[in-house]
């Protein structure tokens, strides 16, 4: 079971990430950037029920305190992911997905976050440390504070937003929020 968990969220990381790129090369635009929500709106189709939009400056603003919130443009992210059809659900849904360990999914591109860590991250919440790291050795160093994919401490049972500062190794008695470079 656990591991069909670690498989399920490298997936999810993975299609996240390819949702991200597929959207920037249909759109030209970044989701949750995309534009205001009458603009996103007029798009028709599953567009009509968008929920949210951006500032269409270019740069998707959500703070690593808002990772799993809806606040910023992370509850855009989701829903124009969703109208556009590159993941599965309701676009008038701002709420991020649930990842495979029960916890949330979120975004931020706070560079502030597990240390210098620039550009657009996909976390997840609640994932427990023999988790965290088979997913870190399976797409980088295995190390939770280098590499394209880190890690901070969690609070168990909690979305713990990721911290300034990541990790310095994994414990498998705890939960930490991993998250991923797009």
């Amino acid at each position: 079971i656990d591991n069909s968990k670690v498989k399920k969220s490298a997936g999810d990381f993975q299609a996240i990430s390819a949702a991200y790129v597929s959207y920037q090369d249909r759109y030209q635009r970044l989701p949750g950037d995309d534009g205001n929500q009458n603009a996103l709106r007029a798009r028709g189709g599953d567009w009509a029920n968008v929920a949210g939009g951006g500032n269409n400056n270019g740069a998707l603003l959500v703070t690593r305190a808002n990772t799993f919130s809806t606040a910023g443009e992370g509850g855009a992210f989701w829903s124009a992911l969703r109208a556009a059809g590159y993941i599965s659900g309701d676009p008038s849904v701002v709420a991020s997905p649930r990842n495979a360990f029960g916890g949330a999914s979120g975004v931020t591109s706070d560079p502030a976050t597990l240390g210098t860590f620039p550009g657009v991250k996909v976390c997840m919440g609640q994932v427990p440390g023999k988790a965290a790291a088979a997913l870190d050795l399976q797409f980088d160093d295995g190390q939770p504070d280098a590499g394209a994919l880190r890690a901070s401490l969690g609070t168990a049972g909690t979305n713990t937003v990721p911290l300034a500062a990541a990790a310095t190794a994994y414990d498998e008695g705890l939960e930490y929020t991993i998250c991923r470079r797009i």
